[in-house]
């Protein structure tokens, strides 16, 4: 019986495989394995031979480390708390405390082209931030490099700030970027946008490492936020008011990646006119561009004919429809229309003529409500709206928790912008630098106000708090600790101002956390027979059914925030997940009777402990039962 891998896939040979498909000359052998030759690769992408290595291109010390990095395998897992969690039963929403390289390994393939929008506040690198290190196993000589980063016990040393003396400065935060970047591209859906805030320091660095990732061509806009109106006091020469947020896209090309916003104020006004269809305005037909003319665009120039009794207008003349009408401008060159005649023929009634003198003019009608929906128009890149400046940031969480807790967090309404354009009603939102958690509390409230069912995923790692900070005196430890009670008293204090709100304010607690598997697991051919069969098993000890359960849903590629439920069947607990996703049995010595009860299910996946038989026969045995009620499931154990 097949077991589970229980560890994250290789993404370097998934990034083989790819190419394989597309240019299988270029693979060859490296030490056994599948390898890329980078000579014929350069070569098949280039229409000349390469002159010499020079290229434009961004680098550091420890780029391609942070490429390696990315594409390691993990057998880290996310061991699930029920106790620290809110409404788990019912929740769709995840909170993840840990290391966030390692929480969007382990999302990969669970996740993999379904979050809709992301949103990351990273640490700026201002000199004051602590940047993540990412070299767990490490060399003398490495450990030797970065000892800052650790205490003599290898450790992390929460406390040390990436410095403006350190020598790699930027080389550390471009790491860190690299390689969570390349794994949160993955994640996005065909239409995804990830939104990025960031300050002077490192912004055009920034820049360059998501034009490798996403590419240059998806790159959308860089916004200016206005968070400080009056200035930072601080500043030299100029007292800075705004921070960037950069925009990416999956696919600059996809229609639906960003979303209008809805119109107000003077553009209302606009809309002067009104039929029995409602308000609307109207808008000239004629392309005022002279780029676009009876050379650039022959299929937009033609005559339309007007009916002079009514000001109806039709595509040919007949006894109705007698004045003719081309797009030309008063001075005589000529233009075109802005429709073709297929789309003036189905779409005529949104199609009017008006005499302006002795001409006749040509519009179409604008509504201010389509479909039920307010009009839209597209986003601006200067953002100074005074609902999302700091100031609303810190008043958010002096409301909920009575103190300043967290320093500089983002407005509610900022994030809330970015939704409103960001996604759709039941996208997925991802924050892995989640900080106070503003980006779970902005995905709640757009929910209440719209009435969507988004859903969020939050990752945040454990880092301690300063002891001289509000957060400590408040009794909070870690930063994901204050991340984790802001979503809950948000939910608490959306619940009491609206008792029959049905918004999804609750959350999944999980925690990164080693293999639930012990190391004999994953390489029992190096341990004699006789300590394999000396091991009580191969699960480290402390493992809950529901550490396994979800272990399993990680291994199996399942999203971890289904419905589940637990029953019991000839004595032995059994979970289901998701309605016949998969069903487990992580009992001892489970029954034959139990196997064919969950074999008459006919699950997609079934898993049990390898130990939960007493030997290779009855292995066998649940094969063949599992063969003859449900072929086609999947049968693994662990």
């Amino acid at each position: 019986m097949e077991k589970m891998k229980m560890e994250t896939t290789n993404m370097t040979d998934k990034n083989i495989e790819m190419l394989e498909l597309m240019f299988p000359n270029c693979i060859t052998e490296v030490n056994g394995k599948k390898g890329i030759n980078f000579d014929i690769l350069k070569q098949m992408l280039s229409e000349d031979c390469l002159p010499g290595d020079e290229a434009y291109e961004f680098n550091w010390v420890g780029k391609k480390d942070s490429i390696v990095e990315a594409n390691r395998p993990t057998r880290n897992t996310l061991r699930p708390d029920k106790n620290k969690s809110v409404d788990w039963d019912n929740t769709q929403n995840l909170f993840i405390e840990g290391d966030n390289l390692e929480a969007l390994k382990m999302l990969q393939e669970s996740y993999l082209g379904q979050v809709k929008m992301i949103y990351i506040d990273p640490p700026y690198n201002t000199g004051h931030d602590f940047i993540y290190p990412d070299s767990f196993k490490m060399s003398q000589e490495n450990y030797d490099d970065m000892t800052d980063y650790y205490d003599e016990l290898g450790n992390i040393n929460y406390t040390r700030e990436n410095s403006t003396a350190q020598g790699r400065y930027h080389s550390d935060w471009c790491s860190m970027m690299y390689s969570r970047l390349m794994l949160a591209r993955n994640l996005l859906t065909e239409d995804g946008v990830i939104f990025i805030s960031i300050d002077d320091n490192e912004v055009f660095n920034l820049k360059k490492i998501c034009d490798e990732i996403f590419g240059a061509s998806n790159f959308v806009v860089q916004l200016a936020v206005q968070l400080n109106p009056r200035g930072r006091n601080l500043d030299v020469f100029v007292a800075k008011t705004y921070e960037s947020v950069l925009v990416y896209a999956k696919d600059y090309n996809n229609p639906t990646t960003i979303r209008g916003v809805e119109k107000e104020g003077k553009m209302v006004e606009e809309y002067n006119k009104e039929d029995s269809n409602g308000k609307y305005r109207a808008i000239g037909l004629r392309n005022r561009n002279q780029a676009f003319n009876p050379v650039t665009r022959p299929n937009l120039y033609f005559p339309l004919y007007v009916n002079p009794r009514d000001g109806k207008v039709w595509t040919e003349r007949n006894s109705e429809y007698t004045d003719e009408v081309w797009p030309d401008a008063p001075d005589g060159t000529k233009t075109c229309w802005t429709w073709m005649k297929t789309k003036v023929e189905n779409e005529n009634d949104l199609i009017i003529a008006e005499k302006s003198g002795e001409e006749w003019r040509i519009y179409r009608k604008d509504y201010l409500l389509k479909d039920g929906e307010m009009a839209t128009t597209l986003v601006k890149s200067l953002w100074t709206d005074n609902t999302i400046n700091n100031d609303y940031g810190k008043k958010a969480i002096k409301e909920l928790f009575g103190s300043n807790v967290m320093s500089f967090p983002k407005a509610p309404e900022l994030i809330k912008k970015m939704i409103q354009i960001g996604t759709d009603k039941r996208s997925i939102i991802l924050d892995f630098f989640a900080g106070s958690s503003t980006t779970a509390q902005a995905v709640m409230e757009v929910n209440e106000e719209d009435g969507g069912d988004r859903h969020f995923i939050m990752v945040q790692l454990d880092q301690p708090c300063d002891e001289k900070s509000e957060a400590y005196k408040a009794g909070f430890e870690t930063i994901s600790s204050i991340s984790a009670e802001r979503i809950k008293l948000a939910g608490e204090k959306m619940k009491r101002e609206n008792p029959e709100s049905k918004a999804d304010v609750g959350y999944r607690f999980f925690r990164v956390d080693t293999s639930n598997m012990n190391d004999i697991y994953f390489s029992a051919d190096r341990y004699s027979q006789g300590l394999v069969a000396a091991m009580e098993s191969n699960i480290k000890e402390g493992r809950t059914d529901l550490d396994l359960l979800f272990g399993c849903l990680l291994d199996w590629n399942l999203p971890i925030s289904c419905s589940y439920k637990t029953e019991e069947m000839e004595g032995v607990k059994v979970h289901l997940y998701n309605d016949g996703d998969l069903i487990a049995c992580f009992d001892e010595n489970v029954p034959e009777a139990a196997v064919k009860e969950i074999a008459k299910r006919q699950p997609l996946r079934a898993v049990f402990r390898d130990s939960s038989f007493s030997n290779s026969p009855a292995k066998i045995n649940v094969g063949e039962i599992f063969k003859l009620l449900a072929p086609d499931t999947t049968v693994k154990v662990i």
